[in-house]
């Protein structure tokens, strides 16, 4: 395989962005059963995503030879107030994906590198990440680069208000 850089993405990267986050959302459907994989709940997730960063976060891709093979996106946040200064500041990696055909090659590591530099930079001393409940690969993945768990979120379906 051909090498790839982590970057910054463009405008042009857009379209790259939508399809990256359609895919994620097909892969994830079949664990929680409530993704919508359809392009306009990808443009919508794109633009809350960039959004998010815009306070300070930023949005790393993977691109080899000219083609997006993975994004990451970092959040910077401030946690709550019943958590001790030092750590109030937290990068959150509110979204991430990489290609099937690059799984494995170091791809999430390298853009993860430089989420870390830029989360140091911003003042952060801890890096939060999600996993749905059944994703185990991910999980593995995580915990191979030093995430631990730090909370449980339980959920619970209700029936519609009558």
């Amino acid at each position: 395989m051909p090498a790839f850089v982590v970057r910054h993405p463009t405008e042009a990267d857009h379209p790259a962005l939508l399809r990256l986050i359609r895919a994620l959302n097909a892969y994830e459907d079949p664990i929680s059963h409530d993704r919508d994989v359809s392009e306009g709940a990808a443009a919508a997730s794109l633009a809350a995503l960039l959004g998010r960063i815009a306070a300070g976060g930023a949005a790393f891709v993977a691109d080899a030879e000219g083609e997006v093979i993975g994004h990451l996106f970092c959040v910077i946040e401030n946690a709550p107030p019943f958590v001790r200064p030092a750590y109030r500041r937290v990068a959150v990696i509110a979204d991430a994906f990489v290609v099937e055909a690059w799984r494995g090659q170091g791809v999430f590591r390298a853009m993860l590198a430089d989420a870390d530099t830029h989360a140091r930079a911003a003042g952060c001393r801890r890096m939060l990440i999600g996993v749905l409940s059944g994703n185990d690969r991910t999980e593995r993945i995580y915990r191979a680069a030093g995430f631990r768990p730090c909370a449980l979120e339980l959920i619970r379906d209700l029936d519609p208000a009558p």
